[in-house]
């Protein structure tokens, strides 16, 4: 038998287990190993394998997919990622979005691409993730678009409640309303301009070369070959194979 290498570190998974479902001491049935559960859907992701691939040691890929979906259902692996990403960096938050090629396997969802996050763009069929980073580059928080949307869409939900020091984002994100409610609010502007614009905002370009720290996150996350070309249909569980990798990697 071949051995598995696998993915969560004690740390993480003592962190991680309390949250989980079907522990021993919860009121009805019983999982027969979490660990292993997340573990073989941290193998799914890395990979990028269609379930019915997952290596009989995982155990029953039907059932640990089934599985999978009864834990997005009730929001498990956002529970998870808060439990290992309690105390964010907030000095200097970073603001950028990445596009995602979508896998054939993530095309045909009933309610429709728009409905799931993905459109049509010049690559084909793409789904954009919006983030935020902190100081360190970890994530703090993500929103699905269809790809063919401006980068800007999405920003007010991400920034609604954050409380940060200073913004740094590229000069995709350059737009005279999103820069005045962070200086009206107090904040560090570091956005890139535009080379049209009459009158560029000084920047602190020390700062800025932190960037990226965000474009360094997107690259371990895009490790993951199920995130770097969509392969799953609905926007939920692709956000949730996202959450749970992110939890995985801010807590190395």
């Amino acid at each position: 038998m071949a051995v598995m290498r696998y993915v969560l570190r004690d740390g993480q998974w003592t962190r991680m287990s309390p949250l989980c479902l079907g522990k021993v001491g919860d009121r009805g049935r019983s999982g027969s190993n979490n660990r292993l559960f997340l573990e073989a859907v941290l193998w799914i992701t890395r990979t990028g394998s269609p379930w019915r691939d997952l290596p009989p040691e995982f155990g029953k890929w039907s059932t640990v997919l089934k599985r999978f979906r009864d834990w997005v259902k009730a929001d498990v692996f956002q529970k998870l990622f808060d439990a290992v990403s309690d105390q964010p960096h907030m000095e200097y938050v970073m603001l950028d979005a990445t596009m995602v090629r979508v896998h054939r396997h993530g095309n045909g969802a009933k309610e429709g691409l728009r409905a799931k996050a993905i459109g049509r763009s010049r690559g084909g069929l793409t789904t954009k993730i919006l983030a935020l980073t902190d100081t360190l580059g970890n994530l703090i928080r993500f929103v699905l678009r269809p790809g063919q949307r401006h980068d800007l869409q999405g920003v007010e939900q991400l920034l609604e409640g954050i409380d940060l020091l200073a913004l740094l984002a590229d000069k995709a994100f350059d737009a005279d309303w999103l820069e005045q409610r962070l200086l009206a609010q107090g904040f560090q502007v570091v956005i890139a301009h535009k080379s049209n614009r009459r009158a560029p905002l000084q920047i602190d370009i020390e700062v800025y070369k932190w960037r990226h720290l965000i474009e360094n996150f997107f690259c371990k996350l895009k490790e993951f070959k199920r995130i770097a070309m969509r392969c799953d249909k609905t926007d939920s569980s692709f956000a949730a194979v996202i959450t749970l990798v992110s939890a995985v990697i801010n807590s190395r």
